[in-house]
């Protein structure tokens, strides 16, 4: 991730690509327009279209033999989502018992065949759900819920038991993950 974000400030780090971008976020532009709204030869507006191509931020299409290029909206929000986006929490060392656990109740295609009735096994079929959880974020009640759904249909009582076991907190129908040091052991519940 750093080197994308390193990569993308230098190809943005020029006073001409970014008046090329702000020109492309008003619409498609060919060179030979570029280079007249921005007082430069065509060749050197060609260097540094080809520079943001390469980094995904600008598009071309041909059209006859002009080549209008175009800013790559979703390549830049899915940039900005990645760069935003806190960092998924570590992934705990494998454990032979919860492995076991999910061996027995989460099917192939990741669905939860029932909830464990043994709080103990409960537990590490909630650790195995709060992966889906990343630190720092706050989700809306309906988000938690889907979360949870893709796992088992039964998202009220797996969310209560995530607030239950101090994985989730929530407050106002907004939830979020606690650290794991504050989470109770599954057999602890």
């Amino acid at each position: 991730m750093t080197e994308t974000l390193l990569e993308f400030f230098k190809a943005m780090a020029h006073d001409s690509r970014l008046r090329i971008v702000g020109l492309l976020a008003q619409g498609e532009r060919s060179v030979q327009q570029l280079a007249e709204a921005l007082s430069l030869k065509e060749p050197t507006v060609s260097h540094h279209l080809a520079i943001l191509k390469r980094q995904g931020i600008v598009t071309a299409r041909a059209d006859g033999t002009t080549r209008w290029h175009a800013l790559d909206r979703a390549a830049l929000e899915k940039l900005a989502l990645r760069v935003l986006q806190p960092a998924a929490p570590p992934k705990p060392a494998p454990d032979a018992f919860d492995d076991r656990v999910l061996q027995a109740f989460v099917a192939k295609d990741g669905t939860l065949k029932q909830i464990p009735a043994a709080r103990k096994k409960r537990g590490a079929v909630l650790r195995w759900l709060m992966r889906d959880f990343a630190a720092g974020r706050r989700y809306p009640e309906a988000e938690v819920n889907a979360l949870i759904q893709t796992h088992h249909w039964d998202s009220a009582t797996l969310r209560r038991e995530l607030i239950g076991h101090r994985m989730l907190a929530r407050k106002d129908r907004v939830y979020w993950r606690l650290p794991e040091a504050e989470w109770k052991a599954g057999g602890d519940a």
